[in-house]
Order: C-alpha cells, then structure tokens, then sequence
C-alpha cells in the first residue's frame, strides 16, 4: 500500500469547508472525487484538520493510501486540471505507510488579515476595520493566550469535542502597508477559535482594563463572555509542522 502527501491550497469562499457534508460542496469531497476519478478506485482523503467554511488554505495538509503506483509528477499535473480553479494540489510526494497528516502534526499556523483600506483586492480575504488598532497593545495582551490553557469560551458551543485543552506556541500582530496580521501558531485549534480570539483581542482595547478583562474570559469558560467572532473570510491556514 502506498501513501501520499499533498500540500493543498484553497479559496474557501464558496465552501462549506474542509469536511465532507451532506448537500454542500466541500474542500475534502472536490478533491477526493478528483483523485477517484483518476485512479478509479475509492480513497480516504485524510486532512491535517477541518477549515470553517469561508476560510482559506495556503498550506493544508493531507494524505491517502492506494495500491496504485503513481507517477507522482503526471498525476499532480492531471489532478490540478480536474480540480476546481480555487483549489490547487501544491505539492505531491509518497511518505511512509504509517504517516497520518492530523494525528502526526505537531504544530499548526494560522494567519488572520485585517484591512483598513476599502479596496475591491482585499475584499474577499481580509476583515475591513476601520477603528483604530494599538499594535503594541495587541501584542502584550496576546502574551495571555501563550502556553497551555482551556480554550472553552473561546471556541463554538455545541462541538462534540470535549477536550478544549490547547497548548499555543507563538502570537503576534504586524503591520504591513495596508494590511494588519496576526498570526498565531499551536498543537491543534478548536472550532471557530482563532476567529474569536482576533474579535476578543480588537475589542479589548477598548477596555479599561483588557489583561483582566481577557483573565475573566479564560476563567469563565464560557463562550458567551468573549466577544464575536471576526469574519472566516480573513482567515488562512498558513502552515502545519511534523
């Protein structure tokens, strides 16, 4: 049994995400059909993690096995030309049999864009927010979400996760010429977690006092204390580590 990797990257805009779902189209369905297609044989498609629909992917992550013996280059080339146009096999290569692209990731990236220009370019992926944005600040109070904490009030009611322990590695915001990131790297991502974390942070700087404010967010452990969730459209998955 062979094993092969992709790097893969999408526009999510017009998904309904990462996951297979009944009646919608999905990044993991258009993909597995592609390759079914192709090799004509039935495969599981495994992806380093689920995407929220509207968010995109600069380097996702996934693998599947087949008894086929691939012309790796060939079979790169046809599966792009099979694909929709906004979603892209990136790079192709066999792994070891035993290689999983979620249980064996160690780390995991996230990007969040923020505009504060209007412009037609940036429109489909970043989060116009024309308030004022203290950098400095955002950085200092990110410190607060560094190392391993209960991401709870954080992530979306409802999931069928009942683990909210994540451990997060590194944050911080930039700002370059028109465009403000944050980027935030840890062991794994709840649902809707770095969309509510960047909505949390905006808002806090309006806050008296923001570190005791995000304090009384973590202890609460309840989603209804953080703020909303920024738009998925401003969100992608930068990069996934072995």
């Amino acid at each position: 049994m062979k094993n092969y990797k992709l790097i893969i990257q999408y526009v999510g805009s017009d998904y309904s995400g990462w996951q297979i779902q009944k009646n919608s189209a999905s990044i993991q369905a258009k993909i597995t059909d592609a390759i079914e297609i192709l090799l004509k044989e039935r495969v599981n498609l495994i992806g380093s993690g689920r995407t929220d629909s509207g968010v995109h992917a600069i380097g996702q992550v996934a693998n599947f096995r087949t008894e086929n013996e691939i012309d790796i280059y060939r079979f790169k080339y046809s599966l792009n030309s099979v694909l929709p146009g906004d979603i892209v096999i990136k790079e192709m290569e066999e792994v070891d049999p035993e290689f999983h692209s979620r249980f064996d990731a160690k780390k995991r990236t996230y990007l969040y864009l923020i505009t504060q220009t209007k412009s037609p370019f940036y429109k489909n992926y970043s989060y116009f927010y024309p308030r004022i944005v203290n950098l400095q600040l955002l950085d200092n109070l990110s410190t607060l979400f560094l190392g391993e904490n209960n991401f709870t009030s954080f992530s979306k009611k409802n999931t069928d996760i009942e683990n909210k322990i994540c451990t997060v590695y590194k944050l911080f915001w930039r700002r370059k010429n028109e465009l403000i990131l944050f980027s935030v790297q840890a062991d794994r991502f709840l649902h809707g977690m770095v969309r509510t974390i960047v909505g949390t942070l905006l808002n806090a700087q309006s806050q008296n006092e923001p570190e005791a404010f995000i304090k009384k967010i973590f202890n609460s452990q309840n989603r209804e204390d953080a703020f909303e969730s920024v738009p998925a459209k401003g969100l992608f998955l930068y990069k996934v580590e072995y």
